[in-house]
């Protein structure tokens, strides 16, 4: 079972890393970073489904798209000095209630 934690978030580091590279690859005009959307993406979903050894498809496919999106809007707060609203730190904390909830009703 540790096995596959380590494979889903390793999976969501990928994910994050491969959205983050979205950005910075200012619409595929820089190289090295539109290259590293495709490779983090697929080492990301090769991880997902790893994970999926263990995990339910539904659980393992929540965690991995909430807490991706709670990190990539925390990077794009903190590194792209994006707007910290009350409504997105409410919205991002639901998220991660919502995955919480989702583990711990097995």
């Amino acid at each position: 079972m540790l096995t596959s934690w380590i494979y889903l978030i390793l999976a969501i580091v990928f994910e994050v890393s491969g959205t983050t590279c979205m950005k910075l690859s200012e619409g595929f005009t820089k190289i090295i970073p539109s290259i590293l959307i495709f490779v983090c993406y697929g080492i990301s979903f090769s991880l997902l489904t790893l994970s999926l050894k263990r995990f339910e498809v539904s659980v393992a496919y929540s965690v991995w798209s909430g807490l991706g999106a709670t990190l990539i809007a925390s990077i794009g707060i903190i590194l792209f000095r994006e707007s910290m609203t009350l409504s997105k730190f409410v919205s991002m904390s639901l998220i991660i209630i919502g995955v919480i909830g989702l583990n711990s009703g097995k």
